[in-house]
């Protein structure tokens, strides 16, 4: 039996407690050994207020994952790749394109390994999707991302801030399924984002995108849908229609339902990253950062009301 690699988690808030606490204790690959969060703390485990200070105690931590808001990322990757440890990056894996960049050298400088955790791309039904597209001609895809910001971000005022990226947070899972299953490059043509007044980020929003062979890409964006949500991409194409639901954890092909194994999104993503480790291997893909950000630094700005929780 393999010895569990020491883990430290730093961010312990709700993804961290909801999907990446149960998925390291299922595996057995991690030994969740240390938490930093300057303000939460684990009953059971050693927690730390700072990565700096987890680091520093506990020199037998060999991998670290982070998910902390996305504007804390980049500086808690560097001190972790400088210490020597492996990474796993929780999406948005950075702020720009060029830290992400910086990490790679820096992951490769050091000989450990940098993986970038694209969740949803995990989810059950995006393998199947991918290989059933790949004997197609796709002619549309229509991306559907609404959720209740309230139910989902409770309390979470960082998402709003710059760094934040608002309604894209949730959106950019369904860029990184969109990249997964549909050949590349995907180009953004033009987005609409509506900002509300108080907050730097966007709540909702139009992307109109282009794949390689042309074909237009439509996305419809909103963090105040109430009731049902809607996680959907649909594709059009030559062999008929192709319909992924509840964030690619269903599938359907001209309304007939596809047989697909139990979500194990956040198991998935650990295994590879024991993988990767074992093999001295990183992973990086910034597609679905990259198309983030050029809709979010290249959209028209729309004003709209003022956002209060």
């Amino acid at each position: 039996m393999t010895t569990p690699v020491p883990l430290g988690l730093v961010g312990y808030g709700k993804i961290a407690r909801d999907q990446h606490l149960p998925a390291i204790a299922a595996l057995g690959d991690f030994e969740l050994t240390a938490i930093a969060d300057p303000f939460a703390v684990h009953p059971d485990v050693a927690s730390h207020g700072t990565i700096e200070t987890m680091l520093a105690t506990h020199p037998e931590v060999a991998a670290i994952s982070l998910c902390q808001p996305p504007r804390f990322r980049m500086e808690a990757a560097r001190a972790a790749l400088r210490a020597g440890r492996h990474v796993m990056l929780e999406k948005p894996p950075a702020l720009s394109m060029a830290d992400l960049a910086e990490l790679v050298d820096l992951a490769r400088e050091k000989g450990v390994t940098l993986y970038t955790a694209w969740h949803s791309r995990e989810a059950a039904a995006v393998d199947a999707a991918r290989e059933w597209l790949a004997q197609t001609t796709i002619r549309r895809v229509s991306i559907v991302w609404k959720e209740d910001v309230r139910r989902w971000h409770p309390g979470q005022t960082w998402i709003w801030q710059a760094g934040g990226f608002g309604v894209f947070d949730p959106a950019i899972n369904a860029l990184s399924i969109l990249t997964s299953i549909v050949p590349g490059p995907i180009r953004v043509d033009k987005a609409v984002l509506d900002v509300p007044t108080n907050c730097e980020t966007p709540i909702a929003g139009q992307v109109a995108m282009t794949d390689g062979r042309g074909a237009p890409i439509s996305m419809e964006l909103d963090f105040l849908q109430t009731g049902p949500q809607s996680w959907d991409i649909t594709v059009e194409t030559d062999a008929g229609l192709l319909t992924l639901g509840h964030g690619g954890n269903m599938m359907s092909v001209d309304g007939v339902a596809r047989q697909l194994s139990p979500e194990r999104e956040y198991q998935r993503l650990y295994a590879r990253f024991a993988e990767l480790i074992a093999a001295g291997q990183s992973e990086v893909d910034g597609e679905p950062l990259r198309l983030a950000l050029e809709a979010i630094e290249g959209g028209q700005i729309i004003p709209a009301p003022e956002f209060h929780e």
